[in-house]
């Protein structure tokens, strides 16, 4: 998986093949596709690797505030850095196209925002947050991020959402 995301990160998401891997990782065709048979379930453990990577960050339950959620949520967002550069981004818009990946995406997000009332201040503030981080996501597989400027959104976000849990009283 560390060789798939080298060729991801430096050549893009078009040339990670099996056949790629294969050579990236010295082993035949075979031995590849014994684990993964096609390119789209490499995609899909790549994404899933990702996937997991970003929860244990996330680190969620059910007792943290919705802007507790959203500001550990920031924090994931910063800790991807190293790991979802615009490349890995675009390779994960492609995967998106499979309306059965769709699906586990979708209900990922129906499970936050179910988390994020929006019949609460608090709530509000948070929904409205997140959606800025997601915004800011697809921003950077537009290639927002090649100054550095990324990180400075991300904590105008989060000191906006400090600022209005305060004021609300959390």
């Amino acid at each position: 998986m560390d060789l798939a995301e080298e060729i991801v990160r430096g050549q893009g998401a078009k040339a990670l093949t099996v056949d790629a891997l294969a050579q990236a990782a010295g082993i035949s065709k075979g031995g590849v596709q014994y684990t993964f048979a096609s390119k789209e379930e490499l995609v899909r453990a790549l994404v899933e690797r990702w996937t997991s990577k970003f929860d244990e960050v996330l680190e969620t339950d059910d007792r943290v505030t919705a802007p507790e959620l959203v500001h550990r949520y920031i924090l994931a967002m910063r800790a991807s850095q190293d790991v979802l550069d615009a490349k890995m981004a675009g390779l994960m818009t492609s995967y998106l196209q499979d309306p059965g990946n769709l699906y586990g995406v979708r209900e990922w997000y129906r499970g936050i925002f179910k988390r994020l009332d929006a019949g609460t201040a608090d709530g509000q503030a948070a929904r409205v947050a997140f959606l800025a981080v997601e915004g800011l996501f697809l921003m950077r597989i537009a290639g927002i991020d090649e100054d550095g400027t990324y990180a400075a959104f991300l904590d105008d976000v989060e000191t906006v959402l400090s600022r209005l849990a305060r004021d609300t009283g959390s």
